[in-house]
């Protein structure tokens, strides 16, 4: 599954995008997991799914009220015939679709997501930018 939140970067690796944070190397990112990284002062989960692709959402989880999301379930969910990416809340298990942020279990709920870019290089680094707008 390739994620619309993932794109090649073709800026070298000492280039950061203006508006963009640096967040660490791929491979410190375990794949079907994820880290917590501060963007702008906000509290951003970055995960890795099984191919490679990045996401970002806000690590707070609105249904468990705490800030845990990086460390959830990642998995993949059918939803109306389409492979779907999540999270699974650590608290509650609420599910997040890893591209929109958007409640599997309660589609009324979402969380914020952010553009997430993985640079070429010897050293593959993840960098998050800016907070998506919400579609209605």
């Amino acid at each position: 599954m390739t994620g619309p939140s993932t794109s090649d970067v073709t800026a070298r690796a000492d280039r950061v995008p203006e508006g963009w944070v640096t967040v660490c190397p791929l491979d410190r990112i375990p794949v079907e997991g994820g880290v917590t990284a501060l963007v702008d002062g906000a509290a951003v989960a970055v995960f890795r799914t099984h191919d490679d692709t990045v996401h970002a959402l806000s690590n707070y989880d609105p249904f468990g009220k705490a800030s845990v999301l990086s460390r959830g379930i990642v998995g993949t969910r059918t939803v109306d015939g389409e492979e779907v990416a999540f999270v699974a809340s650590p608290l509650l298990k609420q599910a997040f679709d890893l591209r929109t942020g958007t409640c599997l279990d309660d589609p009324e709920v979402r969380v914020p997501t952010y553009d997430v870019q993985v640079q070429r290089g010897s050293e593959r680094m993840v960098l998050v930018g800016p907070r998506r707008r919400q579609q209605t």
